[in-house]
């Protein structure tokens, strides 16, 4: 397995990227993805209740279990846009799948950035034909760039592996630097691979992995109404197909879960206003659900991320967050270190040497480690650290 950034292709796939003016800055606002042939498709989605209308379309449409080509806007979420923005989502789909001349439902849809507003279609529909003029396979980092908002940078992850003899390919790219929280966070992915893979699998393995990766982050603790996570496997690469439990599985299984991690790392570590990415590992919880518990309460907490951002390793945040979760919890038995710094142990704070752990928070990438010690479990969740750009950025994110 490698990952190789110089040659972001993937056999059958072919992308684009262009500025149709949704954000009125000059920078690329309209992405297309499309494969050669129809895919097998898998898509996870928000569960806020106030779904935009993109989110609504395409989990009518993922049903399907088939998908050709998706349309990604940024700058206008298409969210809180009643029947209206069901309409403009569906003109956008027609638009595109007239100029490709593929079946309509095989299209799928995703916008984001500013909810409440509609979507400018003509501006949309006027700039179809280089959309679809520029699709190229070389295009996946135009189509990265055209989905983001806040973000500072294109997301792109790219896994190579060997199923049998055939060489596989999976890209992946992704937006989302705000209002990033699981189920699923705020944020859109678009996964593309050439291996052939049953629908029934590729849906379980694609759940499992959003669980440790996209499910696994939190910036601020606000869930977006258009989180869209899609994955579309088109079958070029000539592998025997994978129907059920083998290496084969195993193989692609890890390589799917390695590019994910590896944009959900992006994700958090491109925060609003981040300058630090911390990894929480809980461990010896009693439950995998109070695993999760502790380490989204200390993920979620301001109070830790400000810390954080502070250089600050107050461990009296940290416990007290960790006595907030709702879990049955021994307070004398826990643990918590910092790197390789113990900061709390025996129900109060330890001695700690004040350079090392000094140096530790200076880090950009912070692991910090709780032990519960009241049974097997464990949970794995990656935050960032709060900081007065977050504040600036959303006080400002309309003007």
């Amino acid at each position: 397995m490698v990952q190789d950034t110089k040659n972001l292709m993937v056999p059958g796939f072919l992308a684009s990227g262009i500025d149709v003016g949704i954000k009125g800055d000059g920078k690329k606002d309209l992405a297309l993805l499309f494969s050669t042939v129809p895919a097998t498709a898998a898509g996870v989605f928000t569960k806020n209740r106030f779904k935009a209308a993109p989110v609504i379309l395409d989990m009518e449409r993922i049903k399907n279990g088939m998908t050709q080509a998706v349309v990604a806007n940024s700058g206008i979420a298409n969210a809180a846009t009643g029947d209206e923005g069901y309409e403009d989502a569906l003109a956008v789909s027609r638009a595109v799948s007239g100029r490709l001349n593929i079946a309509d439902d095989l299209i799928l849809i995703a916008s984001t950035g500013v909810i409440g507003e509609r979507l400018p279609i003509k501006k949309i529909k006027n700039g179809m034909d280089r959309l679809v003029g520029g699709l190229s396979p070389d295009g996946i980092p135009a189509s990265a760039e055209a989905i983001m908002t806040t973000d500072t940078h294109p997301k792109i992850e790219y896994r190579k592996g060997r199923i049998d003899s055939k060489e596989i390919t999976i890209c992946g790219i992704a937006k989302g630097a705000g209002m990033i929280e699981p189920d699923m966070a705020t944020m859109l992915s678009f996964i593309m691979t050439d291996a052939d893979i049953s629908r029934c699998l590729l849906n379980s393995v694609f759940r499992q992995a959003v669980d440790k990766s996209f499910n696994a982050i939190t910036v601020d603790g606000c869930m977006s109404t258009n989180d869209t996570a899609i994955i579309l496997a088109n079958g070029l690469a000539g592998n025997k197909p994978v129907f059920g439990p083998s290496k084969n599985l195993a193989i692609f299984k890890e390589m799917l879960l390695d590019l994910m991690a590896g944009l959900s790392k992006s994700i958090v570590r491109d925060g609003e206003g981040a300058t630090k990415l911390v990894e929480i590992v809980v461990d010896g919880a009693k439950s995998g659900k109070d695993a999760k518990k502790v380490a989204y309460s200390i993920a979620g907490s301001n109070l830790v991320k400000t810390a954080f951002f502070g250089e600050d390793p107050n461990w009296g945040r940290i416990v007290s967050a960790i006595g907030a979760a709702g879990v049955d919890i021994s307070t004398d038995a826990i643990e918590v270190s910092i790197g390789d710094v113990s900061i709390f142990s025996g129900g109060k704070g330890t001695e700690v040497d004040d350079k090392r752990i000094a140096k530790i928070m200076k880090e950009d990438h912070i692991r910090m480690l709780v032990k519960l010690n009241m049974g097997g479990k464990s949970f794995r969740v990656r935050t960032s650290d709060l900081s007065f750009d977050y504040v600036k950025i959303n006080a400002h994110y309309r003007t």
